[in-house]
C-alpha cells in the first residue's frame, strides 16, 4: 500500500510540474538515477544513492530539492509543490505561522539559502523516524552551520516536524 501512496505522490508531482511548466526535479520521475559526485563512480568520489522507501533518503531528497529550487530560482511555485509533496499538512500549517513570526524560511530556520546540506539518520521509534540535517551557510567568507532534527512520519514517509538541534 506504501508504494501505491508513493508512486502516486510521485505522478501527482510529476503531473503538477508539467502543467506548471517547471523543469521536473529527478525524484518527480519516479526513477532514481545513481549520481556520481565526480567524473566516474569507480574514481572513489562518494555516491549518492536512496531508495523510495527509506524516511532518511526521502528528507535528503527534499532538502536536496528545495535547496536547489530555493538557489535556482528562489521561493515560488515550484518550492511550495515540493513541500505540498514532501510535508504533512499540518506541519505545513505550523510551518506558515512559524514563518510570519520569524519572517524566515521554517525549513531552514534562516534567511537566504545554504551552500551545502548533509542528512543523517539520528533515531526512530513510535511510528517515527528522526534526521539531523545540517546546513552550512556562507557569510561574509565564514561557513558557520546549522542543525536540525526533522522528523518523518513511517507509515507514509512523510515529513511530519522539525525542530533546531541545539
Amino acid at each position: 500500500m506504501t508504494n501505491s501512496r508513493t508512486a502516486l505522490r510521485r505522478l501527482a508531482l510529476g503531473g503538477m510540474v508539467l502543467a506548471l511548466g517547471l523543469p521536473a526535479p529527478a525524484t518527480a520521475a519516479g526513477s532514481r538515477a545513481h549520481a556520481a559526485a565526480g567524473p566516474t563512480a569507480t574514481s572513489g568520489a562518494p555516491v549518492r544513492s536512496g531508495s523510495p522507501h527509506s524516511a532518511v533518503d526521502r528528507v535528503a531528497d527534499f532538502y536536496g530539492s528545495y535547496v536547489d529550487v530555493l538557489h535556482d530560482s528562489g521561493r515560488g511555485q515550484l518550492a511550495d509543490a515540493l513541500r505540498r509533496h514532501y510535508l504533512t499538512a499540518g506541519l505545513r500549517e505550523r510551518l506558515a505561522r512559524w514563518e510570519a513570526r520569524h519572517h524566515q524560511d521554517g525549513m531552514l530556520r534562516a534567511e537566504g539559502v545554504p551552500v551545502e546540506w548533509s542528512v543523517v539518520v539520528n533515531d526512530s521509534g513510535m511510528g517515527h523516524c528522526w534526521s539531523r540535517v545540517t546546513l552550512t551557510w556562507k557569510a561574509a567568507g565564514h561557513p558557520h552551520t546549522t542543525r536540525l532534527m526533522v522528523q518523518s512520519d513511517l507509515s507514509t514517509l512523510l515529513i511530519s516536524g522539525i525542530r533546531t538541534d541545539e
